[in-house]
């Protein structure tokens, strides 16, 4: 059976509510930063890129320097969900997943292409594993350092001067003071 026409003043409004779902995401003033940053070379401009992204809605800290490009998205109001501390030095090719609250310490280090993820999804049956999205917070303590590459998983809290080796995916927290490596990261000695 064929479906009835539909009006014209159903279509536009099924149309327009397409639009909203499709521009939801969109937040003009992080555009237009990670654009101008994406446009700088690694290394170049660190000032103006941590200054173009305090204007999209970061909150970053007094002393930090992004040394390169970094991605930010996920969920409603990305730039609202991540607090970066003072001091700290943030590599070319991180990227945060803000689904969920971030927030890095003050004199952190992160390495080249770190990924910090807040998300993830309910397992389901045979017919479909990735189900209804989940989310939690990651922290990452003070003083500590994310080697290049790392992976942090949703709900992770590394603990204040702890070290995640190059490569590391952290699915668990970490305790202060801690050097942990490894896929999955696992302890690999206590810190002075």
């Amino acid at each position: 059976m064929a479906e009835p026409p539909r009006s014209a003043s159903a279509t536009a409004g099924r149309a327009l509510a397409v639009a909203r779902q499709e521009l939801a995401s969109l937040h003009p003033r992080l555009w237009l930063a990670q654009t101008i940053c994406t446009a700088l070379p690694p290394f170049v401009g660190a000032r103006l890129r941590t200054a173009l992204l305090r204007f999209a809605g970061l909150s970053i800290g007094k002393g930090t320097v992004l040394g390169g490009r970094v991605w930010i998205g996920g969920g409603p109001r990305p730039t609202a969900r991540i607090t970066i501390g003072q001091d700290c030095f943030v590599n070319d090719g991180v990227r945060f997943d803000t689904t969920a609250p971030i927030t890095i310490g003050d004199h952190v280090a992160i390495g080249h292409g770190v990924t910090v993820v807040t998300s993830s999804h309910e397992i389901g049956d045979h017919r479909r594993r990735s189900m209804a999205l989940t989310s939690e917070p990651v922290g990452i303590g003070s003083a500590s350092w994310i080697g290049a590459r790392a992976m942090i998983l949703p709900g992770v809290t590394i603990g204040a001067g702890a070290i995640v080796a190059a490569g590391a995916v952290v699915d668990r927290s970490v305790p202060p003071g801690t050097l942990v490596g490894g896929v999955p990261a696992r302890p690999i000695r206590e810190l002075d």
